[in-house]
């Protein structure tokens, strides 16, 4: 196959086509916009989005964006609708209706089968003229002069500014819940993103070995308890209270200086007052100290006594690097 245009000018021209048609969409958002929020806040149902093609894929899209940040809803297919799934529409639901045209024959067999049950339909349509934007309580206009696709078919800038409009109702549904990052981390338990929400140095402190030593732990000893505990640190502990810390770096170190260490103690080579935080810190917060005190290991706190050692490893092995 010859390739004969230009591939970086085309993919730069359709970003910025896609750029010009959502930053059009702010001029559209108006009362409709803010009566719809308020109707969704208080709703005792869920929101229900429907659409067909490629209107339903940003549906899902929508779905999944509304139900991580705390507004319940469900995706319901325009042609399954008409063949049984109806009845996943509940008498308190809000029905979120997205066509680009409005006027496709299963949004016209759709939505007045929703109007006789009551619900409160909002239409996320480029056509305010459509059958679907007249039976609609509320209208979300996502009008684009054209597609990005140079034959103007393949829905390209309308899909997009259908996205934009469902993240926009997201991010307000979002913050007049005063949804929080703790709120966030229900609702994302799994993966590397919980973990930086929730993700404590305590619960990875404990699934480690605890290094310690006394302050008057002769050094063959420090060196064995360094390397047993395969952390590459040993704490330097006096009645559960942390003195110092010894890294496998300072034994190195000692090593060099070629001298006779074999009367020398914890003590001799420990770096006093080592960086230590609490249990309940949290391992991203960790991650930051780590990064910006360039050291690799970091210790752990439990009411003011030796709890354990995170390494940076552990925290690339949680995922929140």
């Amino acid at each position: 196959m010859k390739i004969s245009k230009d591939i970086l000018s085309t993919a730069k021209k359709t970003i910025l086509s896609e750029a010009k048609a959502i930053e059009q969409l702010a001029s559209f958002v108006n009362d409709d916009f803010e009566k719809v929020v308020k109707t969704i806040l208080n709703a005792n149902g869920r929101v229900i989005v429907t659409g067909i093609g490629k209107s339903a894929n940003i549906g899902t899209k929508i779905v999944a964006t509304l139900n991580s940040t705390g507004t319940p809803a469900v995706f319901m297919h325009a042609a399954d609708a008409i063949h049984g799934d109806l009845g996943n529409i509940l008498r308190d639901d809000v029905v979120l209706c997205l066509s680009k045209s409005g006027n496709t024959p299963e949004i016209k067999v759709l939505i007045p089968l929703i109007k006789n049950y009551g619900n409160t339909i909002v239409a996320i349509t480029g056509n305010k003229d459509s059958y679907l934007a007249k039976n609609a309580n509320y209208i979300l206009n996502s009008y684009v002069e054209k597609e990005a696709c140079p034959n103007n078919l393949a829905p390209t800038n309308s899909t997009t500014a259908q996205l934009v409009i469902g993240d926009a109702l997201a991010v307000c549904l979002l913050e007049q819940r005063d949804f929080t990052s703790r709120d966030f981390a229900k609702y994302h338990p799994g993966g590397a993103l919980g973990k930086k929400l929730y993700l404590r140095v305590g619960e990875i402190a404990a699934n480690n070995e605890s290094p310690k030593v006394k302050l008057s732990t002769p050094i063959k000893d420090v060196i064995i308890e360094i390397s047993k505990k395969r952390l590459g640190v040993t704490a330097v502990v006096e009645d559960g209270t942390i003195q110092g810390i010894i890294t496998d770096g300072d034994i190195r170190r000692m090593l060099e200086k070629n001298l006779d260490f074999k009367d020398l103690l914890a003590k001799d080579i420990m770096s006093p007052q080592p960086i230590a935080i609490d249990q309940t810190t949290m391992a991203v917060k960790a991650l930051d100290i780590m990064q910006d005190k360039d050291i690799t290991q970091i210790l752990v706190t439990k009411e003011g006594h030796y709890h354990g050692v995170v390494h940076f490893h552990d925290l690339i092995k949680e995922g929140i690097i």
